[in-house]
């Protein structure tokens, strides 16, 4: 019997503990403190509740007995409550502790300055995109890729420009994302004459940069084939990218060996596909990409199109110059109410309802 309300009382004690210890978790957790050596005080938490289990030992001793069957039962309320005054001070104590160290909430924000990249893809959208050695194609491929990597850099200037046989602008340098994935999305073969124009696509893309302010300007040039076309030849653009500084990252797409490609048109407009070399001019791609500091890739499918994105974007990293403001605010207040309210309503209770006469 005597072990058992021994028993009873650690069993409590352990919980009022674990219930102390969490409420410092979350205090921890919630604000910040002026003084956090004082926190070593929540050890005399442990102390307390030691001498707790050991003074109602010893104020209540217990006789064993064979049976108490001739005893009769009262049950009373009080029982339920025979520890609620312990419970009140010790919460009470741990409020004080944590008044002690001065909990603080702390208001912050940032000013952001990003010096970002100026970018431009200089897509090829010639028949041979269409190729399926990629699914569905090339193409729709190139641009789902294309889209993620500019989901992925909301801080610059990215534009497009597009070429089979000559080449344009589809959108300028701009950061306003949305617009420029529409536009991104839109882009198909055949909208100019037919051909593969590398030099006047990457001639077209150093034009959209060469006034850029930007520290740091970059050109994706995406192609499947071989020059065939345009009045300005890949390394002569090059030449011009590299007086600009500007970096060509070149990446050749296509699988090696053959691939279903578009071979002839019908006169509804529909393209005839057949097995083909695949033919992509390696050796100029890493010309151009040497010559201004950047590199060549070969994309022979679409997680590969994607790793050489996610390349990329971790080469060319945007700088942000971020400058950190907070204030701080004491907490205090309501933590200290907390504690004097139950220590004020431990004393009522402890004279008055739970009063015990010697």
């Amino acid at each position: 019997m005597q072990n058992k309300g021994v028993i009873k009382n650690t069993v409590f004690v352990l919980l009022l503990n674990l219930m102390v210890f969490v409420g410092w978790q979350l205090a921890a957790y919630y604000f910040e403190f002026a003084y956090p050596e004082l926190l070593v005080l929540f050890g005399l938490i442990p102390l307390l509740s030691i001498w707790f289990v050991w003074k109602n030992h010893r104020m209540h001793p217990e006789i064993s007995l064979s049976t108490l069957s001739f005893f009769p039962r009262h049950f009373h309320w009080k029982q339920l409550f025979k520890h609620i005054l312990f419970t009140f001070r010790v919460i009470a104590i741990a409020l004080l502790i944590v008044v002690l160290a001065r909990p603080q909430s702390k208001t912050s924000w940032q000013n952001v300055d990003a010096e970002g990249i100026d970018i431009v893809i200089s897509f090829d959208v010639s028949a041979s995109m269409l190729a399926k050695d990629f699914r569905p194609n090339r193409l729709e491929s190139a641009k789902k890729v294309a889209q993620s990597f500019i989901n992925s850099r909301p801080d610059d200037r990215i534009g497009l420009v597009v070429y089979e046989g000559e080449a344009f602008t589809q959108c300028p340098l701009t950061t306003d994302h949305r617009v420029l994935r529409a536009l991104l999305s839109e882009i198909k073969s055949g909208w100019v004459e037919g051909g593969t124009a590398v030099g006047m696509g990457l001639a077209t893309a150093v034009n959209r940069l060469r006034n850029s302010q930007a520290k740091s300007k970059v050109i994706i040039l995406l192609t499947d084939g071989v020059n065939n076309a345009g009045s300005i030849s890949p390394l002569s653009a090059a030449e011009i990218a590299k007086d600009f500084g500007i970096r060509v990252y070149t990446i050749g797409v296509g699988t090696r060996g053959k691939a279903l490609s578009p071979v002839a048109r019908t006169m509804g407009g529909q393209y005839q596909f057949d097995y083909i070399d695949v033919e992509i001019d390696e050796v100029g791609m890493r010309q151009i990409a040497k010559m201004t500091g950047g590199k060549y890739f070969r994309a022979t499918d679409s997680r590969k199109l994607e790793e050489i994105y996610a390349e990329i974007d971790t080469m060319e990293k945007t700088i942000l110059h971020v400058k950190e403001f907070s204030r701080r605010k004491e907490e205090f207040l309501w933590f200290a109410i907390a504690a004097l309210g139950l220590f004020a309503l431990e004393q009522f209770l402890r004279y008055t309802i739970f009063k015990s006469v010697p």
